[in-house]
């Protein structure tokens, strides 16, 4: 008699351990994404269209995958590029 335990990766654990916590993640996902573009909009998004275009879009997936009730493992990937783009715009306006 044994156990057996499955080997699973990180990014395996993070996403079996994401679906159990969906609505958590959610709360978490909307407030940061939502607040984030609108802080890059306001601080100088909104005066260079490829800029807008950049924030907009990325957060309109989001927040849409958000409401279809996508996969954990797609809202995951899509809340991250999102931050990454909303995190490097808002490091530019406030240098600039």
């Amino acid at each position: 008699m044994g156990v057996n335990v499955k080997n699973m990766s990180v990014l395996e654990r993070l996403f079996a351990n994401a679906e159990f916590n969906r609505f958590g993640i959610i709360c978490v996902v909307l407030t940061i994404v939502g607040c984030l573009g609108g802080i890059v909009v306001g601080l100088g998004a909104i005066e260079e269209t490829f800029a807008l275009i950049a924030v907009v879009i990325p957060t309109m997936i989001t927040l849409s995958m958000l409401i279809a009730v996508a996969p954990m493992k797609y809202l995951l990937i899509s809340a991250t590029a999102n931050i990454a783009i909303d995190l490097i715009l808002l490091v530019y306006y406030v240098l600039n």
